[in-house]
């Protein structure tokens, strides 16, 4: 009998984590995957164009439009009553940490569906995080917990889980970045972008408290004024955060900072390129903490906690604040060859996406 699996997405860093789920499929008779995209990000440049690199089939498309997070989670939770109650999953796998992994979890619930979280049991610590608020009440009611660093089980283990209600799986995006390699090779972004290889810096900067005040933005003008003096920077600008600095009339000043380029938000492989081929990634990014570490860049991290403790203890990430001397001088630790050595972390390795499908075959 067919075990049918219905994953829920809605943002483009939910996209990067399911790619590799239907072809791998195909390899259990038994399992059969269909994706509900809730449309929480549905935009040309921030999941349109990323749905089409990756080929990802859709199988239901819910079209939200909220723009507040209640009246979004609401939606998703009477849009996906529908899909769940006509396609009748055995496990809906809802992923990460956003408002459409909050929903699509009450939705399985109320209507009785076994509940899979795929990265669950990461913690910052930090309430103030709308994440950080999600990644707990989709824990609280989760029936089967895919974990992708050790500190996941811990965290897990100290609400009440139960071992078999935990599965320490890996981490599905290096499984996309992995099977990916060699279209992120071919990307000529840094060729368009007139840099050289091992040479720049690339920054992306998007939380709420590190550009949503003047305040904010003048620190990320100040860092950049700082080691542009030294360091050619790419400065990948998301759509929050400039407009942002068009809000506070700053967007100006940005701009005339030499050394500095800017550059809109990209697709998939030439993002991943910028990464692989700069010498440091500055970010306040969940994600990004963990490609980083996956290939060996040295990643600061311009934030008071992270979710995702083995990007430091184990690979080549290090938490910062926006001090300007001090992040000059990591930069330079960075060149001098005394920065950490980072090493991968155990199962991120391409193949946590076949871990969770045995899982679920299993069950």
């Amino acid at each position: 009998m067919t075990k049918k699996i219905l994953i829920v997405v809605g943002t483009r860093p939910n996209f990067v984590k399911i790619t590799q789920f239907k072809k791998v499929a195909k390899n259990f008779p038994d399992l059969e995957v269909k994706i509900a995209h809730t449309g929480q990000h549905y935009d040309q440049r921030m999941s349109a164009v990323f749905l089409e690199q990756f080929n990802i089939e859709v199988d239901y498309f819910l079209g939200v439009s909220a723009t507040s997070a209640n009246s979004l989670i609401g939606e998703i939770i009477i849009a996906l009553e529908s899909v769940i109650n006509n396609y009748k999953p055995d496990i809906l796998l809802c992923v990460g940490d956003v408002n459409s992994t909050l929903a699509a979890a009450i939705s399985a619930n109320k209507l009785g569906v076994k509940l899979g979280h795929l990265e669950s049991g990461l913690r910052s610590l930090d309430r103030q995080m709308p994440e950080e608020v999600n990644r707990i009440l989709t824990d609280e009611i989760t029936d089967i917990c895919f974990v992708t660093e050790k500190s996941g089980i811990e965290n897990l283990k100290q609400i009440g889980k139960k071992d078999n209600q935990i599965a320490f799986v890996g981490n599905t995006m290096i499984d996309t970045l992995v099977h990916f390699n060699k279209e992120i090779e071919a990307s000529t972004i840094i060729e368009e972008t007139g840099l050289e290889t091992q040479d720049y810096i690339l920054v992306t900067m998007h939380r709420p408290r590190n550009v949503d005040t003047k305040e904010a933005l003048l620190k990320i003008l100040d860092l950049f004024k700082n080691i542009t003096k030294n360091h050619t920077v790419v400065f990948s600008i998301h759509p929050r955060t400039k407009n942002s600095f068009e809000k506070f009339n700053l967007y100006d000043d940005l701009k005339n900072i030499n050394q500095l380029r800017i550059i809109d938000p990209q697709n998939y492989f030439a993002f991943q390129k910028l990464i692989k081929y700069s010498f440091c990634v500055i970010t306040d990014s969940g994600g990004i903490q963990e490609e980083t570490t996956f290939l060996k860049i040295p990643c600061i991290t311009l934030r008071e906690n992270t979710e995702r403790p083995s990007t430091l203890e184990e690979g080549t990430n290090v938490l910062m604040t926006f001090n300007t001397k001090e992040i000059s001088n990591k930069i330079s630790s960075i060149i001098n060859g005394t920065f950490k050595n980072g090493k991968v972390p155990k199962f991120w390795d391409g193949n946590a996406t076949k871990r969770v499908l045995e899982t679920i075959q299993n069950l």
